[in-house]
């Protein structure tokens, strides 16, 4: 398998040698040579996929997890899924290095710090397993064979998009008050989402339509640990306190959040300091978490930007698939994300938005969620 692997993969858009680490006790064996059976190497046995997620405490990387894992499972492939405790980096690198020593034929590796896996990597580079970096770009290794995200940037404009329509910024004579609040500076994701909404909000600023009280504009001001609700709470806490921010004192008209978890930690900032949904500002936030999305349906949050697991998931599976049976993954991106190694070859998913007049066509519609779970 792995020669034929290899050659397949080197005759196409981007060089890649792949080698499977497969076999052992739990293999599954055929004795037709001429058709590769679902989830099976050349040698006959059943690819074993090892998948790491960075942590449970959030709701989207638990369903991220099960998704990945039920449709690897029905495309016929063996899962060792594991996640990282509680975003903890050693736990993370240890998990993948025992994945790499064991019997793997791929990873996929949603990372808790983008620059953290170098070394760790060194090893799937040198046993030739291939490496799908999973909604956060895995930076300055170059194991990392392809990228399966959404398309990031689109996040970040579609978030500052909404405030510019809710403000009705191109029309309205402000000035306004926004605050902006974005997620882990070790995530490479940050970048996209920071930098593209700020690609809509900025011209605003600069013109004073849009005015930031507390001065923190820069993305390192803005950021937030392990995309902690509490560290965001608390940052919030800080801003309404030094602004005086207040429903009866300055007027606060938005906040850009980057996704839900730092969202709520400024949601519980703003309530504890008497807002309700009458008067809370314009928040965006992202991934439609549940509690964010019954915030939504009560008027405290504006919108969430939707990134469907079972898609990316779906996209994620089929780059495996063709890994394993020697083909080229199908990728809609060799220009935007460089790891420093390279450009890495990307799959990028459509997020679309979700707020009070259209979350039931976009979660409860798609069976994503039911009536029961924002109840």
């Amino acid at each position: 398998m792995k020669k034929r692997l290899l050659a397949a993969l080197m005759a196409g858009a981007m060089a890649l040698s792949l080698t499977a680490c497969g076999g052992g006790s739990d293999a599954n064996t055929t004795t037709d040579s001429s058709a590769q059976a679902e989830g099976a190497t050349d040698a006959g046995t059943t690819a074993k996929i090892g998948v790491s997620m960075p942590t449970q405490s959030l709701q989207r990387w638990n369903q991220d997890g099960t998704n990945m894992k039920q449709q690897l499972e029905t495309a016929g492939y063996q899962v060792d899924l594991q996640y990282a405790g509680d975003n903890d980096i050693p736990t993370q690198v240890s998990q993948i290095e025992n994945m790499i020593s064991g019997d793997c034929d791929a990873l996929v590796i949603a990372a808790i710090d983008g620059s953290a896996l170098t070394e760790a990597l060194k090893g799937a580079k040198e046993k030739n397993i291939p490496v799908i970096s999973y909604d956060r770009l895995i930076m300055n290794s170059d194991a990392v064979s392809y990228y399966a995200t959404f398309d990031n940037y689109k996040v970040g404009t579609m978030q500052g998009e909404y405030i510019r329509d809710a403000l009705d910024l191109d029309n309205a004579a402000g000035p306004f008050n926004i605050e902006l609040v974005t997620g882990a500076p070790d995530d490479n994701n940050v970048n996209f989402f920071f930098g593209g909404a700020m690609d809509i909000l900025q011209p605003y600023i600069d013109s004073g339509k849009l005015v930031v009280p507390s001065g923190q504009t820069e993305k390192a001001q803005c950021a937030t640990a392990n995309w902690s609700t509490e560290e965001a709470q608390k940052r919030f806490e800080n801003i309404i306190t030094s602004v005086g921010y207040g429903p009866d004192a300055k007027k606060l008209d938005a906040v850009l959040c980057s996704n839900d978890s730092t969202s709520y930690g400024v949601q519980n900032a703003l309530l504890a300091a008497g807002y309700n949904k009458d008067n809370m500002p314009v928040i965006t936030g992202q991934d439609c978490d549940k509690p964010n999305v019954k915030n939504i349906i009560a008027g405290v949050q504006s919108m969430s930007i939707f990134k469907d697991t079972r898609t990316l998931a779906d996209a994620t599976v089929k780059m495996v698939d063709a890994i394993i049976k020697g083909t080229a993954p199908e990728v809609n991106d060799t220009e935007t994300y460089d790891n420093g190694t390279g450009v890495i070859p990307s799959y990028l998913c459509d997020p679309v938005f979700a707020d009070k007049d259209n979350y039931k066509s976009i979660l409860i519609d798609s069976g994503y969620y039911t009536e029961a779970d924002l109840a």
